[in-house]
């Protein structure tokens, strides 16, 4: 019998910026930026998981299913959720690659 965690299936939603689980209880938002010299930003502004849903690694899914998509469309990302800053990405280390960096040089 497969587990609640393996059933549930995240989709994007590109129309209103989600990606959340099919039944749309858990989801993840994001806006699109354009940054100049950095090209396409997606910022992760929220994630939400129901408490009756939590413990089952879905907010995980969530983010792991946008940096997927962040990378495979060469976006880079600004977390400003908390839980991904302080959660995912301490978890996930391998993402820190496509994070947006400030170039210092624009901040004179």
């Amino acid at each position: 019998m497969n587990s609640e965690r393996e059933q549930a299936r995240i989709v994007l939603n590109e129309a209103e910026k989600r990606f959340s689980t099919e039944e749309k209880d858990a989801y993840l938002e994001y806006r699109l930026l354009r940054k100049q010299k950095a090209g396409k930003v997606m910022e992760i502004v929220h994630t939400f998981v129901p408490p009756t849903k939590r413990g089952l690694g879905l907010a995980s899914r969530l983010c792991v299913a946008a940096f997927s998509h962040a990378q495979s469309n060469q976006f880079s990302v600004i977390p400003t959720c908390s839980y991904v800053s302080d959660t995912f990405l301490p978890r996930n280390a391998s993402w820190n690659s496509i994070l947006f960096k400030e170039d210092p040089r624009s901040q004179m």
